[in-house]
């Protein structure tokens, strides 16, 4: 998550030097059922106002299908009449309660009872801004974690990847830059490095890293606002990055840490930094052969999350991969077969303000489009904007922009990756 981690970073710490579709377009006449399910899945029709506007005189109305097919992804086969699954017992909840579990509240990891009310009122998770956790977070966060309604858990999110991307190294130990990592460590020693760091985030009662980054990108640079990756990859080398980034995914799944696998569908050689401003992928084409090997070997060796980035992927539509259906339901969910969590990169990004959309008209979008759960950068009002965020999710539903089938879908990934179970 690139805006999350450029603030209150400080100065990017420096690194040793380091060693030096194919698919074609698909038919659209060949595809009309497919892309029909996906307009069903995302509301028919585009409506002719938003509720929320950026104070530009931009619509904020939920694009037009894109012309690439897609499907809406579906949860596995219906369960006999009468059992009882997270699904059967999420259609009784308010759409309140569903919308407040696909929101990750942002908060200082200095103070974190900040978002106590939010966590009272059912957020999913809580994400972690700083650079330096204070000694006792794993008591707060225990702390914050009672006021979860039912005790059904919560997400504790951090950005732990290594070199200058670190907000908790003081209390859970550093690690060098995955670049650092891939071209000098093999896939055990990352692993084994990753489990120690992670073993110790798990006993600070931080439960999720938004890592790794499996974006192929081998430019040795620090990361900045034209270049989001640099040091941020391990390497430049597809199959190097899809073997490291297994492994710290590995690792930190072995120290009790759930890892986000990150930007699908990979940000590597993008044209800027899509915090600062809109920005491109590599052509499909070419991601297809250069960044999704890696988000493939990480989705068959068990990825239990993953995040979509806010740049625009040319073959795939024109809006930010986050709020496309192409990129989430059609290639995320359908082509690459990934069943678990989907979060987006920080809504707050300038790429997405850029497309039209307020923070929480970006939110109903990426719901639209196939993600579960849905973030914002740390800002002065922090309980405004989540409120806001809830209201236009369930304003959504109410109007038939969103689908409740959708929400409840999406707030079961949620549940799911906590290994929640209703029933029991």
């Amino acid at each position: 998550m690139n805006l999350l981690e450029y603030r209150d970073r400080g100065s990017v710490t420096p690194s040793p030097r380091l060693p030096g579709r194919a698919r074609n377009a698909r038919r659209l006449s060949t595809a009309a059922a497919v892309a029909a399910m996906l307009l069903a899945g995302c509301a028919a029709g585009t409506p002719t106002s938003a509720p929320h506007s950026t104070g530009r005189g931009v619509s904020l109305a939920p694009p037009a299908a894109p012309s690439h097919p897609g499907s809406t992804f579906t949860p596995a086969l219906t369960p006999a009449a009468g059992a009882c699954t997270n699904s059967t017992k999420l259609a009784a909840w308010s759409n309140k309660r569903l919308a407040m579990l696909t929101i990750a509240v942002p908060v200082s990891e200095t103070s974190v009872s900040d978002a106590t009310a939010e966590v009272s009122a059912g957020a999913g998770g809580v994400l972690l801004f700083g650079s330096k956790a204070p000694s006792d977070l794993g008591a707060r966060l225990t702390s914050l974690k009672s006021h979860v309604p039912g005790h059904l858990g919560l997400l504790v999110m951090t950005d732990e990847e290594g070199g200058g991307i670190q907000r908790m190294s003081n209390l859970v130990g550093s690690l060098p830059w995955p670049a650092y990592m891939g071209a000098n460590w093999t896939p055990a020693q990352i692993q084994q490095n990753v489990t120690k760091v992670a073993t110790k985030m798990a006993a600070a009662q931080v439960n999720m890293d938004l890592a790794p980054v499996v974006d192929v990108d081998g430019r040795n640079v620090a990361p900045s606002k034209t270049n989001p990756d640099g040091w941020r990859s391990f390497s430049g080398n597809t199959a190097v990055v899809s073997k490291a980034g297994v492994a710290y995914m590995n690792g930190l799944l072995a120290g009790g840490v759930i890892p986000v696998v990150k930007h699908f569908p990979g940000i590597g050689g993008s044209t800027y930094n899509s915090d600062f401003g809109p920005a491109r992928t590599l052509p499909w084409s070419t991601l297809q052969k250069v960044g999704i090997p890696p988000f493939t070997a990480a989705i068959k060796a068990g990825a239990p999350a993953i995040m979509v980035s806010n740049n625009i992927v040319p073959g795939l539509g024109t809006n930010p991969a986050s709020l496309s259906p192409t990129v989430i339901s059609y290639e995320l969910r359908g082509q690459l077969g990934f069943k678990g969590l989907v979060v987006t990169d920080s809504l707050s990004a300038k790429a997405i303000s850029a497309a039209g959309f307020s923070v929480p008209a970006a939110a109903v979008q990426a719901l639209r489009s196939g993600a579960d759960m849905v973030m914002f950068d740390l800002g002065t009002n922090v309980s405004a904007q989540t409120s806001s965020i809830a209201t236009a999710i369930t304003n959504a539903v109410a109007n038939g922009h969103l689908s409740r089938s959708r929400l409840i879908d999406a707030a079961g990934h949620v549940l799911a990756v906590r290994h929640v179970n209703l029933c029991s």
